[in-house]
């Protein structure tokens, strides 16, 4: 049931980030080619900056998912596995409260933003621009949530252990 739900918020994932990038990719060639031609478009510039800090907040999402964030597994595994869970824990529980803050920290600025609009677009909202800041936080927490029940596993743990060879004066199993 949990991987068969952690592969779904994969896909969705992955899909948002595709499409964020095919999309700020089309906003920038349009904006070079239109300045070549003579042309400008004003908006590009904005939107191709929030479209960039929207694929930094959910890849940073999906990249927590695959435990690919940046981090110090190589400490971490040179724990035997029953010193390792808490340590894992609490690393966890502090990344988690990290981003916690930073969902009550994006609803305060949400709140804040009220009536802006960006600068060349006026008809879109800052909030919604900026709604990335909980939302991101948010899913990089159910994303380390997802990873952290797989990662907590005896036979993941134990799996890296023996892949680092176990410690010295240790028996290799």
């Amino acid at each position: 049931m949990l991987e068969k739900l952690k592969k779904g918020f994969q896909w969705a994932l992955e899909t948002w980030v595709i499409v964020l990038m095919f999309s700020t990719t089309v906003i920038v060639v349009m904006a070079v080619v239109f300045r070549k031609a003579g042309y400008s478009l004003g908006w590009a510039d904005e939107i191709s900056r929030v479209l960039l800090a929207w694929l930094t907040y959910y890849g940073s999402a999906l990249a927590a998912l695959r435990r690919a964030h940046i981090g110090f597994p190589g400490l971490l595994n040179r724990f035997s596995p029953n010193k390792r869970l808490p340590f894992l824990i609490l690393g966890e529980a502090f990344v988690i409260a990290f981003f916690g803050v930073m969902v009550w920290v994006g609803l305060e600025v949400y709140k804040v933003l009220e009536g802006d609009t960006l600068v060349s677009l006026t008809w879109v909202p800052l909030r919604l621009t900026q709604s990335v800041i909980p939302v991101g936080a948010f899913l990089f927490i159910v994303a380390e949530l997802l990873s952290l029940a797989e990662e907590m596993r005896p036979r993941r743990i134990s799996e890296i252990y023996r892949k680092e060879g176990g410690h010295k004066g240790e028996a290799r199993g």
